[in-house]
Order: structure tokens, then sequence, then C-alpha cells
């Protein structure tokens, strides 16, 4: 059996309980090296096989895991996060369904989640936005073209961008030229959970410049939109004259 794990965005304390578990009772752990916290491996047992998936192929991988199963052995696959999220897990799914093998697969906590924890705000706020966009900017890997980030910005509705740290002047550029009004709120998190997580906060027209200050290239969520701001409409779910299922609300 091969379980997929999301190991959460980087504090070893965020991943959820079954997704440790599935680390203690694993016999063999290929972990993305490049981003997952290395704490976690600590709890695997005395002599879990571990290998590191950043130095490896696609197929290097799977022959880990046809493998492991050849010996009747427990596989997890650890990605940061969660796995479905820039996770490129579905290509080893779909080797392992051509080769008969069972897997599940079991969700984290992602580094956008953990964003909006550091950054203390909600990406959902009435009157504000109620919709929350998810992409990243072209570069070595290409996007389709109706998702380019000048399409998307015609919204103007809450957008996280991944893999885009080292072009944030870049990727505010084309958010403006796309809809966004230059003073839109935004915000760039390093590592968000880790110990040195950082948070930079401004506008488009300044994040770009803040970010190449601060020494921000890589590892970083960049956060747009009002929900960074201070002006919303409070939620009427609490709201007193507002009624529901549960609860008869006041007449005005």
């Amino acid at each position: 059996m091969v379980h997929f794990v999301g190991a959460g965005p980087g504090d070893p304390d965020l991943i959820t309980v079954k997704g440790k578990k599935r680390i203690e009772e694993a016999d063999v752990i290929i972990y993305a090296g490049s981003l997952v916290n290395r704490e976690l491996l600590g709890v695997a047992k005395e002599g879990a096989e571990i290998y590191n998936s950043a130095v490896m192929t696609l197929d290097e991988v799977v022959q880990v895991m046809e493998k492991a199963e050849r010996e009747g052995k427990t596989t997890v696959r650890l990605h940061t996060g969660d796995p479905s999220i820039y996770g490129a897990h579905r290509e080893q799914m779909d080797r392992l369904d051509s080769a008969g093998i069972a897997y599940d697969v079991v969700p984290g906590v992602s580094s956008f989640l953990a964003a909006a924890a550091a950054m203390k705000r909600e990406y959902t706020l009435p009157g504000v936005s109620q919709t929350v966009i998810l992409t990243r900017m072209e570069g070595r890997t290409p996007v389709p073209e109706k998702e380019r980030l000048e399409s998307l910005a015609a919204h103007q509705a809450t957008m996280l961008i991944f893999l885009s740290a080292g072009q944030t002047e870049e990727v505010a550029k084309r958010l403006i030229s796309g809809g966004y009004p230059s003073d839109t709120p935004a915000a760039v998190v390093y590592r968000a959970s880790w110990e040195d997580e950082k948070i930079v906060k401004g506008t488009l027209e300044t994040i770009g410049k803040q970010a190449e200050q601060a020494g921000i290239r890589k590892t970083a969520l960049i956060a747009v939109g009002g929900f960074l701001g201070s002006e919303y409409e409070l939620s009427r779910l609490y709201d007193k004259h507002f009624s529901h299922e549960f609860r008869q609300g006041i007449p005005e």
C-alpha cells in the first residue's frame, strides 16, 4: 500500500494526526526534500528506508514504490502542504493504477492556509471577495493561455500566487495591467509557519521592491486583494436580525 501524505506547510505540528501515524508506520518514506521539514522524519520507525525525491526522477520514485510493494512493505510518499496543490502526484497515482498498486491520500494543510493564519486575515470577507484564486505565473512550467495573470486579475478576487516569488515585480505589473488598482493591498509570505517565517506587506505598486529588499526570492506566497485591507461588511450569519435554520432573527 502507498500512502500519499500531505506534510503541511512546514511547522511539524501542522501535519494531521493521520499523516503522522502513517509516517510512524511506514517501511519506506519518499519525501519531497526541497520543501518538507526533515523534523517530520524523526517519528519514522527504526530501519525505515528514506528517500529524498528532490534528486529522483518520476521513474525512480515509482520504482521504489514498486519494489516496496513486491516486498510487502508500506510506503509513504510525503508531499509538502497538501499534495493536490502543485504536488505532481496525479502522475504518480496513474502509474500506480497501471501497476495495480493500491494507494490512498491523506490531505494536509496547504501553505496558502498557513499564510492566512500568519497574516491573521480571512480570504473571503463579505462585501470584498467570496472567491479565492490559487494560481502561479508561468516560468519553466507554462500555464494555459486563458489562465494568464492578466485574465484572472479582471475578477479582482482574492488571489494567492504560488511559485512566483522570484518574479514579484513582474507579477504585480501584470496584475495591475489586468485590472487590479495599483493601490490594491498585497503581501509576500515567506516560509509560512516555519521558524524563520517572514511577512512583507504593501500594495501592488510597492510589493515588488519590498520583497526584493527583504531578500525574498523563493519559498514564498504572494497574496493580493482587498481582504488585506480594513473595509468589509459584517457576516449575516451572526447578525441578530438575520434568521436561519438554527436561530430566529430579531425584527428590525
